[in-house]
């Protein structure tokens, strides 16, 4: 059975920071896509969204991310994701993503 996601939000003035642990996988995805794309579309912030406790991402949660930076893009805004683990950086190395997000 797979791990959970957990799925923190924390708002500023300036910005939203979403803090993910566990995994995103096919039975967490649809999860995290309707609460990333809520926190996009109802703040109209930039996001920055915290890896540190993410342990696993599929190429479904990847394609979350690209349709969230979607959203935001559409509000003039940015995605920032941060503290993420070697395994998980190394998959948005090879797949080009750090290239189009902001990756700490």
């Amino acid at each position: 059975m797979a791990d959970e996601l957990n799925f923190l939000e924390e708002k500023t003035d300036d910005f939203v920071k979403v803090t993910l642990s566990g995994e995103v996988d096919i039975y967490t995805s649809q999860e995290l896509k309707e609460n990333l794309y809520r926190v996009v579309e109802t703040n109209k912030k930039d996001l920055i969204i915290d890896c540190k406790e993410l342990n696993y991402i599929d190429s479904t949660g990847l394609g979350i991310f690209v349709g969230a930076l979607k959203k935001a893009k559409q509000y003039e805004k940015k995605i920032t994701i941060t503290n993420l683990k070697d395994n998980i950086k190394k998959l948005f190395i090879i797949t080009g993503l750090d290239k189009i997000f902001e990756v700490e």
